[in-house]
């Protein structure tokens, strides 16, 4: 399973060049639509996809300082790709978690909301940075906000293949088509920009 998951981030290339597209306005949250599940899911699937949304949320916050704080034009390129991408795919998660009847987390949810013995709980998901790591990286300009957002989104990308690996993991998961090459997708683009962010924080003055 290993092996076909680092073979599937192996064939995705991401292209650095290609124009960007804007972010679509939020409208009103479309109805569920449970005409259009095609396969089964279980809880593993829908607390992935649940947990997911705030891991994107706050990936969303992190790529939208980038034009206020001084980051150079290849990292606002990339924070830009990646508001583009994380938008688009939280609005496929809420979408997917609507049609099956789940609770939907908000769009800009930033916390993970775990209910245990009725009682509900904030959590960050794997991989999230900190209140004190994000009010760091606002406190940054320039230079150091670059380092500082390549560290923490390459952190934060590593945090969302683990959640990835014990999806897969998870009895019963992904058995349904759209829920197996979305989890496929997110592992594929994330380890693919992990290895390009490293390459750019290596490049990084003062770096060896």
């Amino acid at each position: 399973m290993l092996q076909r998951r680092r073979l599937i981030a192996a064939a995705v290339a991401l292209t650095m060049t290609m124009p960007i597209a804007g972010v679509a306005q939020q409208g009103p949250d479309p109805r569920p639509r449970p005409d259009l599940v095609r396969g089964p899911y279980n809880e593993a699937d829908a607390a992935f996809m649940q947990g997911m949304i705030p891991h994107h949320a706050q990936a969303v916050v992190m790529a939208k300082m980038a034009p206020t704080h001084g980051a150079s034009e290849s990292l606002r390129i990339l924070c830009e790709r990646i508001l583009v991408a994380q938008s688009d795919e939280i609005t496929s998660m809420r979408n997917w978690l609507r049609d099956r009847g789940q609770m939907v987390p908000a769009a800009d949810a930033t916390h993970h909301t775990h209910i245990m013995n009725g009682v509900a709980h904030d959590m960050l998901m794997p991989g999230m940075l900190t209140p004190e790591e994000m009010a760091a990286l606002d406190k940054a300009r320039g230079p150091e906000w670059d380092r500082l957002f390549l560290i923490g989104m390459i952190k934060h990308h590593q945090g969302a293949l683990k959640m990835v690996d014990d999806l897969f993991e998870a009895y019963g998961a992904l058995q349904d088509d759209e829920m197996f090459k979305f989890a496929s997708d997110v592992y594929a683009d994330q380890t693919t920009e992990i290895d390009f962010m490293q390459k750019m924080l290596d490049a990084l003055p003062g770096r060896k």
